[in-house]
């Protein structure tokens, strides 16, 4: 037996831990094995190890101290805490079984993450499922670490350490189909994903879920019936709150305002976020005061709300669902049963009150005098009338709760709204209308998920009360652009089942519809209000769950400390929000997908799996583009920048991990193959035309970039040395963007002024072979020759032909080789450890050298936003001087505009002629060399 000392506390992959526990003997063998048996704080322990972490940890070392619960908010908490029991553990199956589950026969507490909000309508979850573990190369980043002071004693022990969060709806009347779901993928239980110990919870019976709703207490024997699972029921209206805030304060693009057919997005400031109005709009309306993390107050309600219009709508038409009697509202004119001013005053306005002809005086007023029976009217006038006349009374109460508490600010939520244009607009307009302006009312993009998300928020230690902005990226799977197909969720887990029904959707035809946008308005509303005269068209079936992606949590991610002001901070320099500019970047990713398809099946060997999947992949993210042009906003705020990051994300969908492993592999030898040679030039050069000659032969080597359809045509008729020449041959200054002068008199000084060495320059680097290796490691190396400590910067993971993190090291390795300034540097920085080169052999002399390093920049994509960063990163960029962004992606496409604390440089070839003539007033194959003195 092994047993920890008075009441410690141990949390392991997500696992408390606590007071005596017993080990059974197979799985002591087991773990004493060799090979990686558990993560904790993303440390993997071996063997005996396992034992020797749970001995030191409870015995009041660093880890208890870091375990300390966070300081609680006002949400209610549940007293018990989820505790693990490892009596009689046993490994379940094959004991050869590289990672076999480990039966916990006599566990009893929960240790599941999902959470339900079952209302009157719908059934709302929310679960969380874990990232699957990155390879990472732990000799190079423990250096790394050491350089940075990166410790790993600042994270949090909470069982979210990295991971998704999920959102799915279902009806309630179909709760089984609910419960199907929950089983299929064992979410009562862990799920089937997750890295933590399995339990057998349904032959106890004892574990717990928690939820909110009315159906939490209605429904609370069939989950233990069909599921084995209780309810741990929450205070609706305290989960309401705190899934509220959390959006509010956590997800950037979360807040929107609706006007006229116009979404757009608003950034709310944590410390200006308190009071506001929160409307939930359910069944019925509740309408709550909020003052603060669980501060609030209910201050009134209405029993009109969704229930009523989709209760009247089931008596007055023939509508199967909700979202059918939404869809014919689309159709409908209300002027056929609403009584008008106009038809009050014959056609005229009453302007001495201000009130138009086409306000609606009296709904379904018209009914009263005209003697016509039910099915003489059509069923969408009925929706339309219904619609506007519900909505604008919310809209008007809400407004006037806001009068009586001074609120400028009113948040509606709740699956009434479900994402309809037209609900927004009448809500909006009412507000707008009474307030005369002063009162805003806006909308939340997960408006439906409040009460599950808060109802997940509730469980223990889950470390989402800490989670920034920063540190939550949305992502959308497969499904996400799609009408019909039942699709709840993440992506479906087995890749040939997600293809097979992309294949059957395709062949059924089915259109990809937008929600009617706005047209030129008539004068038909509610106080003269704007409302679209355009009817007719498909409302997506769904398209709430469309506007709603899966939250990516990245706790190690951080914003850039080196950005001079981060709230104004906008990492897209080209504005979508033009249609024209739109249409034509979509018509430019277009154009390149049948290259890209073709690089990624090539990539995985041109068998008839890869095939299948490139197919597969270019039709979803076809499909992605086709979504987006008809309505921009509906995955948040749109820029260039998260177009492109969407193409490798449904790379990575359909697993192409990286589309140009082997051209890249090519480029990279064909390069190290003729680098000597150019270090050997550079070194007969005088120091004044070396540094000119780098810089050239950066802009030049940024030539080789196959995102862009210009080159890919190049690569087509020459040589890579043959199209690196033609490159060089274009080097006439001055170029389009020439501070070459500036940035020289900085690094070499000029008459009396004498330089200056850098401290430490972070280098953005950007595609594989030439581009890096005959253009940035040269410019390193150079820094390097100045006693400037360089860090270079890759991606975290594939995109395009970018060199990544991973890749860099080995890269660094092999020109290491030709180079004894790159040698010694990359010694000092932790990048030969595992490279063919004795280290034993290293002098004093060569271990004081100053460091080269490589930090993964935490993301996969051709460009970057700063506010979402590594650790590693934020850490190295605390003491940099100078920051160097290299190629279109990272250096025009996003942050041409960024200013920074530090001095910046700014190079890159303009491989696009629509980018050159909008950014530099130039033509394609156009240089920049933009340098910036720090702000």
């Amino acid at each position: 037996m092994a047993s920890l000392k008075e009441d410690p506390i141990l949390e392991i992959d997500g696992i408390i831990i606590k007071d005596e526990f017993e080990i059974g003997k197979p799985v002591i063998d087991k773990l004493r094995e060799d090979r990686p048996a558990l993560e904790t704080e993303g440390t993997v322990i071996k063997g005996e190890s396992v034992i020797d972490k749970v001995r030191e940890e409870g015995s009041g070392g660093q880890g208890e101290r870091d375990m300390v619960p966070p300081t609680s908010n006002s949400i209610h908490r549940s007293g018990s805490r989820p505790q693990l029991d490892l009596s009689k553990a046993a490994i379940e199956g094959n004991f050869e079984e590289r990672d076999p589950t480990i039966l916990l026969p006599n566990q009893s507490d929960d240790i599941s993450h999902l959470a339900l909000d079952i209302g009157g309508s719908l059934i709302k979850l929310v679960y969380f499922s874990r990232h699957q573990d990155r390879p990472t190369n732990d000799k190079r980043k423990k250096t790394v670490k050491e350089r940075l002071g990166i410790s790993n004693g600042n994270r949090r022990s909470y069982p979210i350490l990295g991971g998704r969060l999920h959102f799915v709806k279902f009806e309630t009347s179909k709760i089984n189909e609910c419960l199907d779901f929950i089983s299929s993928k064992q979410l009562h239980r862990g799920g089937v994903d997750s890295h933590s110990w399995h339990s057998d919870t349904s032959s106890n019976g004892n574990a717990v879920i928690k939820a909110t709703g009315g159906g939490a207490y209605k429904y609370a024997d069939l989950f233990k019936e069909r599921l084995g699972v209780s309810l741990d029921k929450e205070d609706e209206m305290d989960c309401l709150v705190a899934g509220a805030n959390f959006l509010l304060k956590a997800i950037r693009h979360e807040a929107f305002t609706h006007m006229e057919g116009q979404k757009e997005f608003v950034q709310i400031d944590q410390n200006d976020l308190f009071p506001y109005l929160l409307v939930n709009i359910g069944s019925g309306v509740s309408m709550i005061k909020v003052d603060g993390d669980g501060k609030f107050e209910r201050v009134s309600g209405t029993n009109v709300g969704g229930g009523t219009y989709w209760g009247l709508g089931r008596l007055l038409t023939e509508c199967k669902s909700f979202d059918e009697l939404l869809e014919l509202s689309q159709k409908g004119d209300n002027s056929t049963i609403d009584m008008l001013v106009g038809d009050i005053y014959g056609s005229m306005d009453y302007n001495k009150i201000g009130l138009s002809a086409s306000t609606i005086a009296s709904s379904f007023g018209k009914a009263i005098s005209e003697k016509k029976e039910l099915t003489s009217y059509k069923p969408e006038d009925i929706s339309l009338s219904l619609l506007r006349m519900i909505s604008y009374n919310i809209g008007q109460i809400s407004y006037l709760n806001a009068l009586r508490f001074g609120l400028k600010r009113i948040f509606f939520g709740g699956f009434f709204i479900r994402g309809h244009a037209y609900t927004m607009d009448a809500i909006s307009f009412a507000v707008h209308f009474w307030s005369k302006g002063e009162a805003q009312a806006m909308f939340l993009r997960h408006e439906g998920y409040l009460g599950a998300l808060g109802a997940f928020m509730s469980y223990e230690k889950h470390g989402l009360d800490d989670l920034m902005v920063h540190q939550l990226v949305e992502r959308f799977p497969m499904g996400a652009p799609y009408t019909g197909g039942k699709i709840h969720g993440p992506p479906l887990g087995d890749l040939n089942e997600k293809i097979s029904w992309m294949e059957k959707f395709v062949q059924k035809g089915t259109e990809i519809t937008a929600p009617v946008p706005m047209a030129s308005s008539g004068t038909t509303g509610l106080g003269g209000f704007e409302v679209p005269s355009s009817k007719g068209g498909t409302l997506r079936a769904d398209a709430s769950a469309l506007n709603v992606g899966v939250l990516h949590l990245e706790p190690t991610l951080e914003v850039f400390p080196q950005l001079a002001d981060p709230k104004m901070y906008e990492p897209n320099t080209i504005d979508l929000a033009n249609h024209s500019e739109l249409e034509y970047w979509f018509t430019v990713l277009s154009d390149h997908l049948p290259d890209l398809v073709d690089k990624a099946v090539a990539s995985e060997g041109g068998t008839d799996d890869s095939k299948r999947r490139g197919d597969a992949f270019a039709r979803a993210f076809s499909a992605h583009l086709a979504r987006l042009m008809e309505e921009p906003a509906a995955y948040g705020k749109l820029g260039l920048a998260n177009l492109l990051e969407l193409r490798e994300e449904c790379l990575r969908e359909f697993q192409f991990v990286d589309a140009y492993r082997s051209i890249k592999q090519r480029e990279n030898e064909a390069s190290l193959a003729v680098l000597p040679d150019l270090l050997v030039e550079l070194d007969s050069m005088t120091e004044e035309t070396r540094l000119l000659t780098l810089i050239e032969g950066v802009l030049a080597a940024n030539i080789f970039d196959w995102g862009s359809r210009a080159c890919v045509e190049l690569y087509h008729k020459g040589t890579i040395i043959e199209i690196y020449r033609m490159s060089r041959n274009k080097m006439q200054r001055p170029w389009r963007v020439d501070d070459f002068d500036a940035f020289k008199e900085r690094m070499l000084g000029s008459g009396d002024k004498k330089p200056c060495p850098h401290k430490r320059a972070l280098l953005f680097v950007d595609n594989s072979g030439a581009d890096v290796i005959l253009g940035m490691l040269p410019l390193a190396r150079e820094f390097l020759r100045h006693g400037t400590e360089v860090v270079l910067v890759a991606n975290s993971l594939p995109a395009l032909n970018d060199v990544t993190a991973m890749e860099l090291p080995d890269i660094v390795a092999e020109a290491a080789k030709h180079c004894d300034i790159l040698r010694r540097a990359a010694e000092a920085g932790g990048l030969l450890v595992d490279a063919m080169i004795n280290t034993s052999d290293v002098s004093k002399d060569n271990s004081s050298s100053v460091p080269l390093m490589v930090v993964e920049n935490g993301c996969g994509s051709p460009c970057i936003d700063l506010r979402q960063v590594s650790s590693e990163l934020a850490a190295a960029a605390k003491d940099a001087d100078l920051i160097v962004l290299e190629g279109m992606g990272r250096a025009l496409h996003t942050n041409f505009n960024a200013r920074f604390k530090c001095e910046a440089l700014k190079l890159a070839m303009v491989k696009n002629q629509r980018l050159a003539e909008k950014l530099i007033k130039g033509n394609i194959y156009d240089s920049v060399c933009r340098y910036e003195p720090a702000s």
